[in-house]
C-alpha cells in the first residue's frame, strides 16, 4: 500500500468513548506494545473485514443446499412466459 503514511492519502476518523473503555483500550494496546491507534485500527479494521466477509458469504442449509445441487441437475422446463421473455431477448440481442 505506497504512500499509505503519507499525510495527504490518510483519513481521520474520530470516536468519542468512555475513559473506562479507553483505559482498556489503552491497556490492550500498551500489552500488545502498540499505540492506541495503531491497536484500535487493527482491531476495528479486522472486524471490518469479518463483517464483509460473512455478509458476502452465502449459507445455505443442508436441505437449501440439495435444492440448489437438483435444481442445477435437473432444471425444470421453461414455462411460457420463460419462452416469450427469451424470444423479446433474442430480437432485442440481434438488432
Amino acid at each position: 500500500m505506497a504512500g499509505a503514511n503519507n499525510p495527504k492519502s490518510m483519513a481521520r476518523l474520530e470516536a468519542r468513548i468512555s475513559p473506562e473503555t479507553k483505559a482498556l483500550l489503552q491497556k490492550a494496546a500498551d500489552l500488545e506494545g502498540r499505540t492506541l491507534t495503531d491497536f484500535v485500527v487493527a482491531a476495528v479494521r479486522a472486524e471490518a473485514c469479518r463483517v464483509i466477509e460473512q455478509h458476502q458469504t452465502l449459507k445455505l442449509s443442508i436441505e437449501d443446499s440439495k435444492a440448489f445441487v437438483d435444481a442445477l441437475l435437473n432444471p425444470a422446463e421453461p414455462n411460457d412466459a420463460l419462452k416469450v421473455a427469451a424470444q423479446r431477448y433474442k430480437q432485442i440481442i440481434s438488432v
